[in-house]
């Protein structure tokens, strides 16, 4: 039996998907746990990742199957500094940690203000951002800085362990701030804001085609790898004008578009896709995180959680929440925290809980607002661990002014990487590998309007943490 293998390193996790490269059928599956992190320092040693992909490719991998290729997704925007000796000099900042936040923004005026971003790279950096991440080991760390001899991404990291070859994609590229997805090209001169002397073209990745094989594992073909949004948009096979809202720890929305976005405003980041294309993105720090810990609150499982914010009215009678616990990156409040508002004496469990929900759906929705200002959305599909939320769900559905649909996707970040190994092993394209495996079936999610004024009211403590936070 033939089968491919796609790799998720996410922030919580390494899962190993295995299906047969003929039909896409899903044959092993497993996950091995990463460190838990909390911001605003967010940071994990890269070898619990290899560690953690091994326990997961033991058990993955059914015996006796021919692996034919492979290929590894990971975390976007995460920082990884090698020394000359290949090396890891320090622990690895990841996506989430917001402790650049300053640093992003005196980058943002360095080159010229966001205008200025957006014309170079298509993103205007905030703390997420690798090169961010750079300005603060410039200032917090100069030994570490002075020690860099490469910088990586989480999964060329992981790329390199798998192949010895120092390489990366342009998905996962544009989202250093320092890549432009427009031109495929590394900005030196964005590079040098951080140190005019270093030998910058050496420090970073090779940038690969989307359909290269860059080395081999154990006699395995190992493809480019990618970001993690890019491989999920693969693994649901996402077309022109829809929009894949994925809710995970934290949120995205995002399409696929044949044009480069440059969005100086700052929300809508301007990335590259895995097949060749565009991926204009919109993200939230804070979405299935959100609801985790409001469950744990109120000490119910997440589908006990689920069945009480079902039991209470739409709008919450009134009781609103916004859920920036750990900051927010749309909008750029990286000092943020939750707010709530319209609590009253006779407040419920359910009211909680159905607040957490409508406020995770409201920041989402600003998302999916600030994306269709550069993207026609015809249609809306939703993924990620918060999609099973049947409420969420539906209260999703019944603020928005789109069609919505869900799509079984369980791991999608793992099959999309998997059809980048399906690519390297039959040398077909993403899309026939993805037509061939039947993904990209959707479910219509039917639900009643929502109640009017909820996201008038979120709106309101929206502007008012804004203010708070200038």
């Amino acid at each position: 039996m033939q089968v491919v293998v796609g790799v998720d390193s996410s922030t919580q996790s390494t899962k190993v998907e295995v299906r047969r490269l003929d039909d896409g059928v899903v044959v092993g599956r497993a996950s091995a746990p990463h460190p838990v992190t909390t911001p605003p320092c967010s940071e994990q040693d890269p070898h619990r990742w290899w560690a953690a992909f091994e326990a997961a490719w033991s058990q993955a991998v059914p015996t006796g199957a021919s692996v034919a290729g492979l290929s590894v997704a990971g975390q976007q925007h995460g920082m990884v500094v090698l020394d000359h000796a290949g090396e890891v000099v320090r622990p690895a900042k990841l996506w989430n940690d917001t402790e650049s936040a300053p640093d992003a923004a005196e980058l943002v005026q360095a080159l010229g203000g966001p205008g200025a971003w957006a014309s170079a790279v298509g993103s205007v950096p905030v703390a997420a951002f690798t090169v961010t991440k750079l300005a603060w080991l410039r200032r917090v760390e100069p030994e570490s800085l002075r020690r860099l001899a490469r910088v990586l991404l989480p999964h060329d990291w992981m790329t390199l362990q798998l192949t010895g070859q120092f390489v990366t994609d342009r998905g996962d590229a544009s989202g250093t701030g320092y890549f432009s997805a427009d031109t495929d090209s590394y900005r030196f001169d964005v590079l040098r804001l951080i140190d005019s002397e270093l030998d910058w073209a050496s420090a970073v990745p090779r940038v690969a085609g989307p359909n290269e094989t860059v080395g081999e594992w154990r006699g395995v073909p190992v493809a480019c790898g990618t970001g993690d949004n890019m491989a999920a948009a693969l693994g649901i096979g996402v077309a022109a004008r829809t929009a894949v809202v994925s809710i995970g720890t934290s949120g995205t929305a995002y399409t696929v578009s044949s044009v480069a976005t440059g969005d100086s405003s700052g929300a809508v980041a301007g990335f590259a896709d895995a097949s060749g294309g565009f991926l204009p993105l919109v993200c939230t720090l804070n979405a299935g995180k959100v609801l985790d810990a409001t469950a744990r609150l109120l000490g119910v499982s997440m589908a006990d959680f689920d069945a009480l914010a079902a039991t209470a009215e739409s709008g919450s009678r009134g009781l609103a929440l916004l859920p920036y616990f750990d900051g927010e990156r749309t909008p750029n409040l990286p000092h943020a925290s939750g707010w709530i508002s319209g609590m009253r004496s006779d407040v419920s469990r359910a009211d909680l809980a159905r607040a957490a929900i409508e406020g995770v759906v409201c920041s989402l929705l600003d998302a999916l607002d600030e994306l269709r200002r550069h993207a026609p959305v015809d249609r809306v599909v939703l993924t990620g661990g918060g999609a099973r939320s049947r409420t969420l769900c539906e209260v999703f559905a019944g603020l928005c002014d789109a069609p919505v649909a869900t799509v079984e996707a369980d791991e999608a970040v793992a099959t999309g990487a998997a059809v980048q190994a399906a690519v390297v092993a039959d040398g077909a394209t993403h899309a026939a590998v993805a037509d061939r495996w039947g993904l990209g079936r959707y479910a219509p999610v039917n639900a009643p309007r929502g109640s009017a004024g909820i996201r008038d009211r979120y709106a309101e403590l929206r502007q008012a943490a804004t203010a708070a936070h200038p």
